[in-house]
This record gives C-alpha cells, structure tokens and sequence, in this order.
C-alpha cells in the first residue's frame, strides 16, 4: 500500500470515529479514548484537502447510520457511556483486523469496523528469511525443507542487497524469486493441511481476524459506502433488550476443505486458493519498495465469500 493510500485510509479511520460520536451522541453518551493511532489519523485528517474531507464525510455517514439498524445495542437506552476507540496498530499484527471499536464495558458489548478506502485488501502479510508464515497463520511450524527451499530465494536477494540494487535491476525475478517462493508456500500449505484438518478454518480466521466485524468500504467513484458483515461466530447482531436488528446479518460457515491451491493461470506472482462453503482467496506476492529487500509482501484479496455474508451498498446523500 502506498503512502497515500495509508494516508487516506487513516484519514478514512478518523472521520468515521468522529461521525460514529457525533451521531451516537445524539441519543447516549459517548466518548472517544484518545491513543496514538487517534493521533495518526488526526494527522492524516488534516494533511488532506479539503473536497477529499467533503467526500469522506458522506461516505462515514452513509455507513454509520445503515450500521445503526444492524446494532441496536449502540442506540439502547441506559445510562452507561459508550468508548470509541480506533485500535493500536500492534493489534492487527495480533490477529485483530478491526481499525474501530465501540464498547458498552457495563453489558460487556463490543462490535469492530475495519475501514477501507477505495480498496477491497484483506491483508498485507509478509514473507521472509526468518518468519514462520505456518506458525503466525495456522499454528503450524514450517517444515525444514520449507526453510532449506526459501533460503537459497533469501540468500540470492541479500546479495542483491549487499549490492544496494533496485528490484527493477533484477533480471526475471520471476522465475528467480517470485515463483520458488510461491511454489514453498503452497507446498508447505497442503502438507501442514494433512496434518491438521482445521487449517482450512484457521487460515480465514488468520485473514480475516479472530473477531467478528463489519467492513466499511468508501468507494468515492461511485459515491456509496459498502458494509460486509463478517458474523463468523455469531457475535454481531445482538439484540437489546427493546429492540430487534432490523436487517439481519446470518451467521457465516467457515471452510472445513480446501480444493485447490495452485497457481493463477498465466500468472508467476499469484496463487489462488479455493475453499469449500464458498470461501476464495488470492495472494499476489510483491516488492514492498524500490530497493531490493529481504522481505516480500502478500497482498491477499476475497475472490469469493459465502453467499450469505451480509453487502450492503449505502449511497451517499
């Protein structure tokens, strides 16, 4: 992600926690906690002109008041306060996606948002010489032959680095890089897969995060806000005590097989991965930056999800 798409998204991040006060305050009491992510958003909030803050505006407030009818509890009379809080970065490392949460600590409540801005990204993950992929995803420590395939990748790229030369000075860097590193993920993907049967729902838990959340997408060219409920575990879309959810957001299966992982056709940079229940994902493996280092990243993107998961397009008034 470039520097300008994080930016933006945090920019994204800071007016959807402003507006979720301003409109949650009109009916309870709320406040925000104050951290050093509101501060990077805030930051980012003000770096960015003034017609791009005008467009964010009406995408936070498309979304927050569809998720108010998914999530009475935030409009339920009481006289507890509910926090705001965009959450530390350190968290998603956790396995945590949700950039928002809002918390009613007196009843125990707690819903997340992950905010996105103009992209459908799950997550950014990284691969290199000393991380465990198998351990941090799905539990599992990555075979010796893993570590003995991927280190002659590794090797080769710290001399590139040694060299202080750019990734577009490495000739077919596909079939020396890109490729050999994919081919040692998805083989140590199906023999772990033999080994635990629970990988298939460990892995989307790992991508999309251990907690249930909503996905707020702004999509500025088409002027609407998109909201995807990820109710894995049957944690949104509680009830209050006076008031039922006016649109229902199902609970979701995870996957218990997968079908497929192979190679994107024509592809040397992508792999695809096909799941039962409906669950699809791709992982395009890439240069984080201009010189070569000895760190790739995945940029994973939902090829297919369950037809019951919950889209809601909201468009902007």
């Amino acid at each position: 992600m470039s520097n300008q798409s994080n930016n933006h998204g945090r920019a994204f991040e800071y007016i959807c926690l402003i507006t979720l006060e301003k409109e949650i305050s009109k009916f309870r009491k709320a406040s925000i906690e104050i951290n050093s992510s509101y501060d990077a958003s805030l930051n980012a909030w003000n770096s960015i002109d003034a017609k791009l803050q005008r467009t964010l505006e009406k995408s936070s407030l498309a979304a927050v008041n569809k998720i108010f009818e998914l999530e009475p509890l935030i409009k339920e009379d009481g006289n507890d306060e509910l926090i705001l809080k965009i959450q530390l970065d350190a968290e998603g490392e956790n396995g945590d996606v949700r950039d928002i949460l809002l918390i009613r600590r007196s009843i125990h409540w707690e819903i997340g948002l992950s905010v996105k801005h103009n992209h459908f990204a799950v997550k950014h993950s990284r691969i290199s010489k000393g991380l465990d992929f198998g351990l941090k995803w799905f539990g599992i420590k990555c075979s010796k032959q893993y570590w003995e395939n991927v280190n002659e990748v590794f090797s080769y790229l710290e001399k590139c680095k040694s060299k202080n030369m750019k990734w577009s000075e490495i000739t077919d860097k596909d079939t020396k890089v890109y490729v050999p590193l994919l081919e040692s993920f998805i083989n140590e993907i199906n023999s772990s897969y033999k080994k635990d049967s629970l990988l298939p729902q460990k892995m989307v838990e790992y991508l999309l995060g251990k907690y249930d959340f909503y996905k707020l997408i702004s999509i500025d060219h088409k002027s609407v806000t998109q909201i995807q409920g990820f109710n894995l575990h049957g944690q949104l879309n509680k009830k209050s005590s006076s008031i039922n959810p006016t649109i229902n957001v199902p609970i979701v299966s995870l996957p218990t097989r997968i079908v497929k992982l192979e190679f994107k056709p024509n592809s040397t940079n992508t792999v695809e991965l096909y799941m039962n229940n409906g669950w699809q994902f791709s992982f395009r493996i890439h240069n984080a930056s201009t010189k070569v280092e000895t760190s790739l990243k995945f940029d994973v993107q939902i090829v297919g999800m369950p037809a019951n998961i919950l889209i809601i397009d909201c468009p902007w008034r």
